[in-house]
């Protein structure tokens, strides 16, 4: 008990002093708050973006794309392949019917809004049952495209992101002249980029015949999976590989926000080793121009590990308080903030928000106490091996 009390008492002393060395704390306290502020918002980029990809799909919709293909775009699937595919064990009916949607998938150059230069904005062209097959896309304004014409929808992603996709507007892709009739939903995934048409349309203002790039398909339950997939990449017709629709846009976008989650990981190292200098430096000059209090504490009896301790909880309290405000700042700015980037060999555009979530901001702060607790252990075992006489000659 009575080293916690000489501890305490030499914390309490010191956390007085603060106010007389604003300057220096204040330069740990922004520095720390830099570093968690840039590590905090850029896992909060690849944080919204893998919840966008991997919120896409359910366990029992399926992907089929060509043998060897590592996406949609470069896939194909032909008009042969399609009827034998339709034809395949597993898959669920609607009204009769085999609830698959063949997809003719690409990209097309498009501004972004306040952009010089164009970027590549998903093109998906679909069939009537692919509004079965994903009843999350759900209408915000306007009405759906009518077959047969040039008509588009719109994700609200996309158009919050690109020029020209407001509804009645008719915009150029390729040779054809396309008309804006709907914005969508659908929960905040990666459709939410896209802009989609009928497939028969598309197919020949595209120049692609009667082919597809992959095929979407609604499977009986999760457990038929197996039996679709083997049917169909044990069909000596087929070239086709199989995967689940969420595992399919997981693996889409891993690379992306793991590059971004080191890239993030770096820089905040980075700037973390400039905030434990700049904490060394701070909590030097505290212990120095306090060496006559501390040879008089040191004399009267106060233990050096309890003002180890001491100057280690000032280290550890303003780098809380870094990691606090810079944790804060990340939130304020950038928590729901709406961006896009290219995704997986889609090369396309995918429009996400950031998220700031709990584990992100302790990850925040566990950085932040890192640092403070770097930089204030030598300046503590310093003030704690500090010899009383020579301390007190300093008067």
């Amino acid at each position: 008990m009575k080293w916690f009390r000489q501890m305490f008492a030499v914390t309490d002393m010191n956390m007085r002093s603060i106010q007389e060395r604003v300057g220096s704390s204040l330069v740990v306290i922004i520095g720390i708050a830099g570093s968690v502020a840039v590590m905090v918002s850029l896992l909060a980029m690849a944080g919204g973006l893998r919840s966008t990809v991997e919120s896409t799909g359910d366990e029992d919709r399926a992907i089929v794309l060509r043998s060897g293909s590592n996406s949609e775009l470069s896939s194909s699937i032909s008009r042969e392949e399609a009827n034998v595919i339709e034809n395949a064990a597993g898959l669920k009916r609607k009204d009769g019917s085999p609830m698959v949607s063949f997809e003719l998938y690409t990209v097309v150059d498009v501004k972004k809004k306040g952009a010089e230069d164009t970027s590549n904005l998903p093109f998906r062209a679909v069939q009537p049952m692919s509004f079965h097959i994903r009843p999350e896309l759900k209408i915000i304004e306007g009405r759906n495209f009518e077959e047969g014409k040039s008509e588009i929808i719109v994700g609200r992603g996309a158009a919050n992101q690109f020029e020209g996709l407001e509804i009645g507007k008719s915009i150029k892709f390729r040779s054809a002249e396309w008309t804006v009739v709907v914005i969508f939903s659908s929960g905040g995934d990666v459709h939410e980029s896209e802009v989609m048409a009928d497939l028969l349309i598309a197919q020949s203002a595209f120049n692609r015949g009667a082919t597809s790039t992959n095929a979407i398909v609604r499977l009986n339950d999760e457990e038929s999976f197996e039996q679709f997939a083997i049917y169909l990449e044990n069909e000596p017709r087929l070239e086709v590989k199989v995967e689940r629709e969420s595992d399919y846009y997981k693996e889409q976008g891993a690379g992306v926000s793991a590059l971004i989650n080191v890239f993030g990981y770096l820089v905040a190292s980075i700037m973390a080793v400039g905030s434990v200098f700049a904490a060394l430096n701070s909590m030097y000059s505290a212990v120095s121009t306090r060496l006559v209090e501390i040879g008089t504490l040191r004399a009267l009896g106060f233990q050096g590990s309890s003002i180890l301790g001491a100057v280690m909880i000032e280290s550890m309290f303003l780098a809380l308080l870094g990691g606090l405000l810079g944790g804060g700042l990340a939130y304020i700015i950038f928590n729901g903030y709406t961006v896009s980037t290219l995704a997986g060999g889609t090369f396309s555009q995918t429009s996400f928000d950031f998220a700031v979530t709990i584990d992100i901001i302790q990850q925040g702060l566990f950085l932040a106490l890192t640092v403070g607790f770097l930089g204030g252990f030598f300046p503590a075992w310093k003030a704690a091996r500090q010899d009383i006489t020579s301390a007190l000659r300093s008067l």
